[in-house]
């Protein structure tokens, strides 16, 4: 965790779910409130999410009418975990029904529409490095990851960190920190990230320079020299702005004795996966991981989510996102109590996701997970080899793991770690260097 000190910030405004008087009016073959307690299961609320998805996709109002009242008295957003996710995709239903214009006869819908907006929280530096030490999610990775790459760069006066991370440098304050207790002394680190150019949460509150001169300023106290740069950047081009930059970088310094580490933690995925350009031209990512491969990194670890949200059919989307999504619902009731400022931060987040899922389409539609079996096709392809995790960093995250709850689990697919809620497949971390 980053051990800084500021003033913690102001809580976000609450955002509130339609109330009563908005509600959408019941049609007379729908049941009545009394008799909604037969809708309140899992699999029960995934069909009426389902059946509403393809009304509106018909345009079919009045189906979509009544479906949304049953998903409206149902789907509370400070009920179980069922019931809050529910309600996030109704939130998303009723976006993408007013943004695309299908459903033109929902009138209600209108006036609710006013009461789904999501205030997303802008984390001080602070907040975000003990938000993230809450949960395995993002910690999972970072353990993995820094393992990886300390073995790696073992022996290497310089170690140059091409950082590519959701989680704005919040894995680099402890890599730092086990760098500094290098036996041979620590190495100049130059560390070097993607400025953000998409307002995907988690967000800071400061700026990418303001947060670089506090990472240079916390390896100083570790008596680690480390440069810092930003380069302005975007995942809707594969960062090849980005990519181009470093190999400019490259050339105009030595790689004599440099280790260079590519770092991706959840940040691959939002690169369009689709073929943009006139067949057969390569999709982004694959022409991002071929320019990685061109610079002839030391190691490159992956880390990211375990699912595919990438078809352009809505419903299986849907469906996709509702049976994966579902784990973050079900993982906060055991480390954030119910009414929390951090509850409410987390779970925005979650809605953005899903609405970003449902109601966007094209360049807007930035959440395209992809399960690891096709990223590990993607890598192989792009010229990359696995070669996993020694048992010493197996043992790093299994002891970090034993800091959370009973729920969380571990498990090797070859040479990759897979993070588990409930035994459900979650994130993975793997580990490649150039064939």
């Amino acid at each position: 965790m980053m051990q800084f000190t500021e003033t913690p910030q102001p809580p976000p405004p609450r955002f509130h779910a339609m109330n009563n008087k908005n509600q959408i009016r019941p049609w007379p073959s729908f049941p009545t409130s009394k008799a909604l307690g037969n809708f309140g299961d899992a699999n029960c609320m995934e069909q009426l999410l389902v059946h509403c998805a393809t009304a509106i996709e018909t345009n079919d109002a009045t189906l979509a009418q009544q479906i949304l009242w049953v998903l409206n008295n149902i789907a509370v957003p400070d009920g179980d975990s069922n019931q809050r996710l529910t309600c996030g995709f109704l939130r998303a239903l009723v976006a993408r029904a007013a943004r695309s214009g299908t459903c033109k006869m929902l009138m209600t819908t209108a006036v609710a529409a006013a009461n789904l907006a999501i205030a997303t929280h802008k984390f001080s530096i602070i907040e975000l490095a003990g938000f993230v030490d809450l949960t395995p999610w993002h910690r999972f990775g970072f353990t993995a990851a820094n393992a990886a790459i300390l073995e790696a760069v073992e022996g290497f006066p310089v170690v140059h960190i091409i950082d590519l991370s959701l989680t704005h440098c919040m894995q680099i304050p402890t890599l730092i920190d086990s760098i500094a207790n290098r036996l041979e002394g620590p190495p100049l680190v130059k560390l070097t990230v993607a400025g953000p150019t998409e307002d995907v949460p988690p967000m800071l509150d400061l700026s990418y320079e303001e947060l670089g001169t506090k990472l240079v300023n916390f390896a100083k106290s570790r008596n680690v020299t480390m440069e810092f740069r930003v380069i302005p950047s975007s995942s809707s081009d594969g960062f090849s702005t980005f990519i181009e930059q470093i190999r400019i970088q490259n050339l105009l310094h030595s790689k004599n004795r440099e280790a260079l580490v590519i770092n991706s933690h959840m940040m691959l995925h939002y690169i369009p996966e689709e073929t943009l350009l006139s067949s057969p031209s390569p999709s982004y990512r694959t022409m991002f991981l071929e320019a990685v491969r061109s610079l002839d990194p030391t190691i490159m670890v992956l880390v990211d989510e375990d699912a595919d949200l990438t078809s352009r059919n809505l419903v299986i989307r849907l469906r996709a996102a509702f049976n994966y999504l579902w784990i973050p619902y079900d993982t906060v009731d055991t480390f954030l109590p119910r009414g929390s400022e951090q509850r409410k931060w987390y779970q925005a987040d979650l809605c953005w996701r899903i609405k970003n899922v449902v109601a966007a389409e094209g360049a807007q539609r930035v959440e395209r997970l992809e399960p690891k079996g096709r990223w590990v096709q993607r890598m192989r392809s792009a010229g990359f080899r696995g070669v996993g995790f020694s048992e010493e960093g197996v043992g790093e995250v299994r002891s970090m793991l034993d800091e959370h709850a009973a729920g969380w689990g571990l498990k090797r697919e070859e040479e990759d770690l897979v993070l588990t809620w409930k035994g459900h497949n979650v994130v993975f971390a793997t580990v490649w260097v150039p064939n």
